[in-house]
């Protein structure tokens, strides 16, 4: 599987599932897809932010790989392998695919007020280094 939290601006993109999904339905997320064995995580990672955003690759300033995670499957099946990347882009609207019915750009010191988020986003975002730092939270909320 491949998780990618995008930034815009220093803002993290939240996206809400659309009750169309299998999964996760009214919850917020980040881009995800499964990745079949053979396939690059790196191409994959692209090719799900362009199906989920329309974002072609030019428009990524930055793509970094983050660390690879072993989360449990909540469903109780084998624990799923992610590989977790940031992207960064400059475009700020995006054009949703089905998967998603709704959006937000969120600093990240504001994630807290997002209920209903996936339970394995703050691993996702600690993955990748996107959480502020206890000083930064504090400056915030000053």
């Amino acid at each position: 599987m491949v998780a990618v939290i995008l930034m815009w601006r220093g803002r993290i993109g939240l996206f809400k599932r659309s009750g169309t999904v299998q999964h996760d339905a009214g919850l917020w997320h980040c881009i995800t897809g499964y990745l079949d064995a053979d396939s690059d995580p790196v191409r994959q990672a692209i090719q799900e932010i362009w199906e989920e955003t329309l974002l072609p690759a030019r428009a990524l300033e930055q793509l970094t790989a983050g660390l690879t995670l072993r989360l449990a499957d909540p469903r109780g099946g084998p624990d799923w392998t992610v590989h977790t990347f940031l992207a960064c882009t400059s475009q700020r609207r995006l054009t949703l695919n089905w998967e998603h019915k709704a959006y937000r750009w969120v600093w990240p010191w504001k994630l807290s007020q997002f209920d209903g988020q996936v339970v394995w986003l703050t691993d996702v975002l600690r993955a990748v280094d996107s959480l502020p730092s206890a000083k930064a939270r504090d400056r915030a909320a000053s």
